[in-house]
């Protein structure tokens, strides 16, 4: 224009044209959607307002038992009540799961995950379905089947536990239910969750002969480290509980071995065919602690079940108590806190990635742990005898 070449018209409209192959050119880029390979495979919208992730997992297992030559297979005696007290070595599929999640806007999440080891059953099915809703970071809901706000080892995926397998303390937390939370982070450090579902494990529908037929749960925690600002250091306290009540029949949990094995101990089975066992009033209570810096972390939990019923002569209240305590190192430096967020525990990662032609790099974890399953009240009060 400057140079006589064009009229400012022919140049208005020349900018114009070039504004609007620009404005397009964004508007397609925030439309489209790139693919990528990061802990899974994952999908994001241009504008970053999309996100979706695929992913899964496989844990097999073998498991062996020395009976002794059914010397020590308590399944071998006589007349002896617990069931599947032995069982045969074997080959196990014990997860094999696919999954999908997707965020929306910052504020809308969804999970929906499938099970497809299907165990006895032979169907696959629905292990996690969810939909999260968080307008406000502090005041958060969910709906549909999800993991209960109780137990930190059950909510720690197990892909991200220390162990192969949860410890006795997981045998008396809920797991995955159908139901609708409120939850959140209100200030640094500190988490809570308030959660109602059906009370049925694995995400059933109401069981009969209930009273109520709800549970209530909640779980608070606080991480004094992040509170103090301390990101290299975990010092997290948390406390949870349960209120509700369980179909009459079966009081309390069976034990098995953590491994899923052997069960040494069988909950007794209320008999009540004339009606006259009251509704089973089931409560827990839960403590958690973690005391982690760097490399090195320390952790344990306890619960107490409370099974609480009467019959027309004698009132009941049988509990059980399981605990563990675990120490544990990541040889490689990898630090705790790093996979720590929100009173809870993701995947540690590796500072270098394992190469098996050297067999140098990958995450190395050391650990011991002891753990507890105490049903002794069973044995000093027992179905039998009663209280009160």
């Amino acid at each position: 224009i400057a140079k006589g070449v064009l009229t400012e018209e022919e140049g208005a409209l020349l900018q114009k044209g070039r504004t609007g192959e620009k404005e397009a050119a964004e508007k397609k880029k925030a439309s489209s959607v790139s693919a990528k390979y990061k802990d899974g495979l994952s999908f994001e919208s241009g504008d970053g307002s999309f996100k979706a992730q695929i992913n899964g997992r496989v844990h097999a297992d073998y498991r062996y038992f020395d009976y002794n030559e059914n010397k020590n297979n308590p399944a071998a005696v006589a007349g002896n009540a617990i069931a599947n007290a032995g069982v045969p070595d074997t080959f196990d599929i014990r997860r094999a799961r696919l999954g999908f999640k997707a965020a929306f806007k910052d504020y809308y999440e969804v999970e929906v995950v499938s099970d497809l080891a299907t165990g006895d059953t032979g169907k696959s099915k629905l292990d996690v379905g969810f939909l999260n809703i968080a307008w406000w970071k502090p005041v958060q809901f969910r709906f549909g089947k999800f993991k209960m706000p109780m137990n930190l080892e059950e909510l720690t995926s197990s892909n991200n536990t220390d162990f192969m397998e949860r410890s006795f303390v997981n045998q008396l937390a809920p797991a995955k239910e159908v139901g609708a939370m409120v939850h959140g982070t209100p200030f640094t450090g500190i988490t809570y969750a308030l959660a109602v579902s059906n009370g049925v494990k694995d995400g059933g529908v109401e069981a009969e002969h209930r009273e109520d037929g709800k549970d209530v749960y909640g779980r608070l925690t606080t991480n004094f480290a992040e509170i103090m600002g301390n990101k290299d250091m975990i010092l997290h306290a948390g406390a949870s509980f349960s209120k509700g009540d369980s179909p009459e029949g079966t009081v309390g949990v069976s034990g098995s071995t953590e491994a899923k094995g052997a069960t040494f101990f069988k909950a007794p089975v209320v008999a009540n065919s004339l009606g006259d066992v009251s509704n089973i009033d089931r409560s827990r209570l839960g403590l958690e602690g973690i005391l982690a810096y760097g490399p090195f972390k320390m952790q344990s939990e306890w619960i107490r079940m409370s099974n609480e019923f009467k019959t027309p002569t004698k009132n009941y209240d049988l509990d059980t108590e399981n605990w563990y305590a675990e120490a544990a190192w990541t040889m490689t430096g990898e630090s705790y806190s790093d996979a720590y967020k929100n009173g809870i525990f993701g995947g540690l990662k590796p500072k270098n990635d394992f190469d098996p032609t050297t067999f140098k790099g990958g995450l190395w974890e050391l650990g011991v742990r002891y753990s507890e399953f105490d049903a002794s009240d069973y044995n000093a009060v027992g179905v039998g005898n009663g209280v009160g």
